[in-house]
């Protein structure tokens, strides 16, 4: 398709000979498998998943009372079952380093933020806290697959709460406080939660935002919690028994039950036993509650953390993110090989975009991830990093959440570090897991992630279904994964899921994205082939925007559509048909953005708001925003939509203009 890009960076034979993923090559030779080259690897993980996913399980030593009976009991998708048989625990994995009184002083959890000073646990101290949440909520009448959820930003005490849930086999789920009420109660609802932890507020920015009204909100309209956890981060000093009645405080949870008395007990569960729900988008309705069990996520995160990001005990690791979104489950799953977790929570780029920087110096980071979103701004503003803080304890910088462009790359190797790993990595949240991602084996090529992640069986398909190779084609998996969704939450049948994944190629998972896979073995991603909007690295559907443009009185219908696309900027237009008598004047269109902003998310605002006849509809009703996208993008009108398949055929010459202008006018 092109000529071959610049080669950016090369592995040294040092570097490749200290990998993990170098010694996992070797522990597989002296059992008989000999492999070349990471392509002769990466073949036999997806030829013969059995034998792949039975070598990660022994190779780290997984730790369960019963051991599976087999490792997967066949290739269908979806319906395929992991480790049958097994009993494990996912936060059991976590207390195997450092325990030993010479190393629990280790640190395991450092934290900074806006809003408080540095916060330290070492491997000791985060035992005694897991310790002691895990036995006050099994106290409280927490048990296996009970649902708890988290109101939280990006703390140590996020971290806490979930490997205690886990340790006990509740289920978890966490949204960002940045998040409005709407959107939080579309995704808490669904899941009937028995316990809700929250904090009273944040800064973000400089600024104070209280969230006091938003946690009442929910507990009001959360009609099964029993029990509401309150952390006061905003506000230290909060009385969260006269703000909250009925609340307990973040404190309590370690008053009734000393570790040291009360040691930790890891409950013993079936691989397949819910672990966490993430949430789709909401593209095509509300936001869909996605069920990932206990043994596929431990074992991805064990390969994808040590094999493909090179992490270990010596590493100290950083990806920048928040609760809602799946580099958080990403960030916190390095303590499942020794990392040192450092996390940040506020605005990376307040007071300017130093800050992260400087953070990477501080905490003497070994491994620096952001959204790509955060290189460009970086770039756009002419920041030097290498200038700015010393750098020079970094070996690995990771990059996801939109395609990372060529001259991202090239920035990076210029004004980061010269001699590093470059992951970028394009996974998602459905699997929890990369698709197609690093290896410190293999040479970096501007523009072009290294590789097929281990185990993974993705390919690029054309139109005609054929796995293609240099050619621009759907996202697709051949076989299953141990963290492909166990089930949406109440889902009846499985239709939401077979509709979202497996109803273009039957029995095969369409992941939604454009890709090409290079001659080479790696790959480069092009963004969404579905109208999921992609903003700065967190996803969100269009149905949700929706829901709270339309209640605006003034608006009877609307649509947005992102025009992210082969390595384009984002530009995301929203249009809105008014009701008879007015207009979209600048105070309109700056309360559309506002409640966007407000009740949904600051990454979400459209760029421009505008105002149209009509939005064009299927005979069904939807909304047509894919061939809109195509229209937009420079499409002919003849070729996006079948006009005997429009309610409205007629609507679409107005975006025709519309995409003329913009044309001529960028000429």
């Amino acid at each position: 398709m092109s000529d071959q890009p610049p080669l950016l960076w090369q592995p040294s034979v040092e570097r490749i000979a200290r990998s993990r993923v170098n010694h996992y090559l070797q522990w597989l030779a002296s059992r008989g498998k000999h492999f070349s080259d990471y392509q002769s690897l990466w073949q036999w993980s997806t030829d013969d998943i059995d034998a792949f996913w039975a070598s990660i399980w022994a190779y780290f030593d997984v730790q369960c009372s019963t051991t599976y009976q087999r490792v997967v009991s066949g290739y269908e998708m979806p319906g395929a079952t992991w480790f049958e048989g097994a009993r494990l625990n996912f936060a059991e994995q976590l207390f195997r380093f450092n325990i030993d009184a010479s190393s629990a002083g280790k640190e395991a959890i450092v934290a900074e933020s806006e809003t408080r000073d540095r916060v330290t646990l070492s491997w000791g101290e985060l035992r005694e806290q897991v310790t002691a949440v895990a036995n006050t909520l099994r106290a409280l009448g927490v048990g296996p697959g009970d649902r708890v959820v988290a109101y939280l930003p990006n703390t140590p005490e996020a971290a806490v709460a979930f490997f205690a849930c886990a340790s006990i086999g509740a289920i978890w789920s966490s949204c960002s406080p940045d998040m409005g009420a709407s959107s939080v109660l579309d995704r808490f609802k669904q899941i009937d939660p028995k316990v809700l932890i929250a904090v009273d507020g944040y800064r973000y920015g400089g600024k104070a935002f209280n969230r006091m009204e938003v946690v009442q909100n929910m507990r009001e309209q959360l009609p099964t919690l029993e029990h509401t956890v309150l952390l006061p981060y905003l506000d230290a000093n909060l009385d969260v028994h006269a703000s909250l009645p009925g609340a307990l405080c973040w404190q309590e949870l370690f008053t009734h039950f000393a570790a040291q008395a009360h040691p930790i007990r890891f409950e013993q569960l079936p691989a397949d036993h819910p672990l966490w729900i993430l949430y789709s988008s909401g593209t095509t309705g509300m936001p869909k509650p996605i069920v990932h069990g206990q043994g596929g996520s431990l074992l991805e995160c064990l390969k994808g953390n040590a094999l493909a990001l090179d992490l270990g005990e010596d590493d100290r690791f950083l990806w920048f993110s928040t609760t809602g979104w799946v580099m958080w489950n990403a960030q916190i799953s390095g303590l499942l090989v020794g990392a040192t977790i450092c996390i940040y929570d506020g605005n990376p780029g307040y007071p300017d975009l130093s800050r992260l920087w400087r953070f990477a110096q501080d905490m003497r980071l070994t491994f620096f991830g952001v959204g790509a979103a955060f290189y460009a701004n970086c770039m756009k503003a002419g920041i030097e990093p290498a200038k700015i803080a010393d750098l020079s304890s970094l070996r690995g910088v990771g990059s996801t959440g939109s395609p990372l462009p060529d001259e991202a790359f090239h920035w990076i190797y210029e004004q980061v570090h010269p001699d590093i790993l470059l992951a970028s990595i394009s996974g998602g949240t459905d699997v929890v897991a990369s698709f197609v991602g690093a290896s410190p084996l293999l040479p970096v090529y501007a523009g072009e992630i290294q590789c097929r992640s281990l185990g993974v069986a993705v390919h690029a398909f054309d139109e005609q279904g054929q796995s293609v190779i240099d050619k621009v084609g759907e996202l697709v998996v051949t076989k299953p994964l141990p963290t492909m969704p166990l089930f949406f939450w109440n889902d009846p049948g499985n239709k939401r899921y077979l509709d979202s994944y497996f109803d273009h190629y039957p029995g095969l998972w369409r992941h939604g994205d454009w890709i090409r896979i290079t001659p080479r073995g790696g790959a480069v991603i092009y963004g969404r082939s579905d109208a999921t909007i992609n903003r700065h690295g967190i996803r969100m559907g269009t149905s949700e925007i929706y829901r709270v443009v339309e209640e605006a009185p003034e608006v009877i219908d609307s649509m947005v559509v992102d025009l992210e696309y082969l390595g384009r900027e984002s530009y995301m237009p929203l249009f809105v048909v008014l009701r008879e008598g007015h207009q979209l004047d600048d105070a309109l269109k700056q309360q559309l953005c506002d409640k966007i902003r407000n009740q949904l998310s600051a990454r979400h605002v459209p760029n421009e708001v505008f105002a149209v006849p009509e939005i064009p509809r299927t005979l069904t009703g939807k909304k047509m925003e894919l061939p809109i996208k195509k229209l937009l993008l420079g499409t002919p009108i003849e070729k996006i939509a079948n006009p005997d398949a429009m309610s409205n055929p007629g609507s679409l010459r107005w975006y025709a203009d519309f995409s003329g202008r913009r044309k001529a006018a960028s000429v």
